[in-house]
């Protein structure tokens, strides 16, 4: 009975309260949450990243993964994924993670209709940019229960001021960019960049090439 958000902050506030000698007699809904058991999880944008997603969902055994985008993929039958308008994601999931792209289409996407459209046990999962979310309209959301809770691993800006309301709310985790913090992806990384700077000096096409406009709005 894993969640998609509360595990990370079970993990903190659960360490936090042993050290602080808040662990005292068994209560039977103490540190509870969500789970992913029969649930409804909603991936917007599945790409490599969000395929990804939906096969390590699989073992919880979630009732339905539903996923949006511009059309239909083939890919989605390895998972039983179910292609459907945003607008359906959001009424009937119980976690919505965002993978996709940013781009103008997807820019500002997520305001305070779209949490509106969403169940308001609902987790919000941002894995994307910073960008695809209207920051001010998500603190107004979490802070009056129009959805349950948020995890984010990019914001806007890149690093979140200490002081910025995200960080006030006890429904929302925000790691610091880290989706890609592993020794072995890191490496793979460098060796990919460094390919890629060879191939521009000897005028040879880029075999990692990135051709997103997401770089306009990355902020490193």
């Amino acid at each position: 009975m894993i969640s998609l958000v509360t595990s990370d902050t079970l993990h903190r506030d659960g360490a936090s309260a042993v050290k602080s000698g808040q662990w005292g007699s068994w209560s039977p809904l103490w540190m509870c949450g969500p789970g992913l058991l029969n649930s409804t999880v909603g991936i917007v944008g599945l790409g490599r990243i969000g395929l990804a997603i939906a096969r390590r969902l699989r073992p919880f055994n979630v009732s339905r993964v539903l996923y949006t985008g511009r059309q239909p993929k083939d890919s989605a039958k390895e998972v039983s994924a179910e292609f459907v308008g945003l607008d359906t994601l959001l009424a009937e999931s119980d976690f919505v993670v965002v993978s996709c792209a940013i781009t103008p289409e997807t820019t500002a996407l997520f305001d305070r209709k779209r949490f509106a459209q969403m169940k308001r046990s609902a987790m919000f999962v941002n894995i994307s940019r910073g960008a695809v979310v209207v920051q001010e309209d998500l603190v107004d959301a979490l802070k009056n229960g129009v959805i349950w809770a948020a995890g984010l691993d990019v914001c806007t800006p890149e690093p979140l001021p200490v002081d910025s309301p995200l960080l006030a709310l006890p429904n929302c985790v925000v790691l610091p960019h880290i989706g890609s913090a592993a020794e072995e992806t890191r490496a793979v990384m460098s060796v990919m960049t460094a390919k890629n700077i060879l191939a521009a000096f000897n005028n040879q096409p880029m075999p990692a090439q990135v051709k997103s406009p997401c770089l306009l709005n990355a902020s490193y």
